[in-house]
């Protein structure tokens, strides 16, 4: 066999080490969801200032004032991490962990606003819970990345 086809041979026949990033369409779609959860947020805070300021008690305005801006802060961590998906390895737990957050915390709040169904209380803490992991994650995932190194000058 000459070298040309020997080389041809090995080569297709070693695979390609695995890559644990998302593809770059996969990200799209992630960022393009953290996207659409940062406008219900806006839309779910402008709602609870206007439509629903007379509606609700004090307890209930509060909660759902508090689910609008969680919303917002990790619909935007959301985006980051997919900004920065080139330095944080595995990033997509992170993103379904902040994505998960935002459905359960918020969301839980939200319904215990319009409803009066403080046992949905008890469901908050877990997305609060997804949000701790999260970050934890990210931070552990960012410390240990092996992307190349920008100079601080």
């Amino acid at each position: 066999m000459s070298n040309e086809k020997t080389e041809a041979v090995v080569s297709s026949s070693v695979k390609e080490p695995i890559n644990n990033k998302p593809s770059t369409k996969a990200l799209s779609k992630w960022a393009a969801f953290f996207a659409i959860q940062a406008a219900i947020s806006v839309a779910a805070g402008a709602f609870g200032a206007h439509a629903l300021n007379d509606m609700l008690n004090v307890k209930a305005l509060g909660w759902w004032h508090t689910g609008s801006q969680y919303l917002m802060y990790h619909s935007l961590a959301g985006l980051i991490v997919v900004a920065l998906s080139s330095y944080v390895p595995s990033c997509k737990s992170i993103l379904v962990l902040f994505f998960i957050g935002n459905t359960v915390f918020s969301g839980s709040l939200y319904v215990m606003a319009l409803t009066g169904y403080t046992f949905l209380g008890a469901v908050t803490p877990i997305g609060g819970l997804c949000y701790l992991v999260a970050w934890v994650c990210l931070a552990w995932r960012l410390w240990r990345s092996t992307a190349p190194k920008v100079a601080l000058d």
